[in-house]
């Protein structure tokens, strides 16, 4: 099964190295990561790509695992690798977006956002007298934690910025333990909204 390294390695070759930028098969391998890394906790059967009820639309989603006929869990992949300054912005506010919409439809849905982010590219922001990335993983810490009781709407249970730097290839920064703990309490907030899972 992929590796967190092939899913990087797999955006560096489309983003950079064909200069596919916007290819929607560029996360693919990251999604296959996370449907490998969900099994391992004993959520099995997850898949890609899938389209979900929101309050005001249908939503895609990057993966997505379901129990009894329904969805329980959605993960959002998002890649920011240049115009920093302009996507940090609007990410936040997609993030928002997506969830509050999903959240409408399925207020106790788990919900995370893995991002990859290429360090390489980042510069300092004046205004708020750090890294884009800085201000990006700060802004995620105050949307994540979602959990039972207060299902705040517009929140995720957790999100993760995995730091790259396509400097020189596909080489990743952050830890793989930090991103194991981005899954481990997802699946824990899964497993305690539906009793009838059994815990791996």
């Amino acid at each position: 099964m992929p590796t967190l390294q092939d899913a990087v390695k797999s955006l560096y070759e489309k983003t950079v190295v064909e200069k596919a930028a916007t290819s929607t098969l560029r996360l693919q391998t990251l999604a296959e990561y996370c449907i490998d890394q969900l099994a391992k906790r004993g959520l099995e059967g997850a898949k890609a790509d899938q389209d979900l009820p929101g309050g005001a639309r249908p939503k895609n989603w990057d993966v997505v695992w379901f129990h009894n006929g329904k969805h329980r869990l959605a993960i959002s992949l998002k890649s920011l690798l240049k115009n920093l300054g302009g996507t940090v912005p609007n990410r936040v506010d997609d993030l928002i977006g997506e969830v509050t919409n999903l959240q409408m439809h399925s207020p106790e849905v788990v919900t995370g956002y893995l991002m990859l982010f290429d360090t390489s590219q980042d510069t300092v922001d004046t205004k708020h007298g750090s890294t884009w990335c800085d201000v990006l993983t700060r802004r995620l810490e105050s949307l994540s934690g979602r959990g039972m009781p207060a299902w705040g709407t517009g929140m995720v249970e957790a999100a993760r910025v995995v730091r790259v730097d396509f400097s020189k290839g596909p080489k990743i920064v952050t830890s793989e333990k930090e991103v194991q703990k981005f899954f481990d309490t997802l699946v824990a907030e899964v497993l305690a909204r539906n009793p009838g899972v059994k815990k791996r």
